[in-house]
């Protein structure tokens, strides 16, 4: 092998040692936008107080929760601090309160393929949602019962 290939491969790889460097400097300095969450990974204290916060989601993005056969709601409820729940469904999720007005709907989330087709987020002594999807219309209609707010059966 003659110097000159010698010098060349050297080079080639001198080359791209340094651009692999270059490459990873970058990487780095942009951060997580490219490689991780956007925003971050968020603990749950964190979420917890996002859900908390007295402001209801846009109108434009709002919905929420589903009832089976007979007009049974089928959600599953978190209790959350005081006299605030979340109730899961098929269709979507809705954070109620209970105040001294009544019970209030905080915030409503369609699952994906459902929209929202009617909700009256009060406060009152019943507030409901109701939402249209593949899977058909589902109303989730909500009162308080103590000082807590829980689904109940559509009249």
């Amino acid at each position: 092998m003659s110097r000159r290939s010698i010098l060349v491969a050297t080079g080639w790889l001198a080359t791209a040692a340094v651009a692999t460097l270059i490459g990873l400097a970058a990487i780095r300095l942009v951060g997580e936008s490219i490689t991780g969450t956007p925003g971050g990974v968020r603990s749950e204290a964190e979420i917890e107080r996002a859900l908390a916060s007295p402001e209801p989601a846009p109108a434009g993005t709002t919905a929420a929760a589903p009832a089976t056969g007979a007009g049974t709601p089928s959600v599953t409820p978190t209790t959350r601090s005081g006299a605030r729940r979340v109730f899961a469904t098929v269709g979507g999720t809705a954070v109620a309160e209970c105040g001294t007005a009544g019970v209030r709907l905080v915030s409503w989330a369609p699952a994906q393929g459902y929209r929202v087709r009617d909700v009256d987020r009060g406060p009152d002594d019943d507030v409901e949602v109701t939402f249209k999807g593949s899977g058909g219309e589902y109303e989730l209609k909500l009162r308080c019962v103590g000082s807590e707010p829980v689904a109940v059966a559509d009249d």
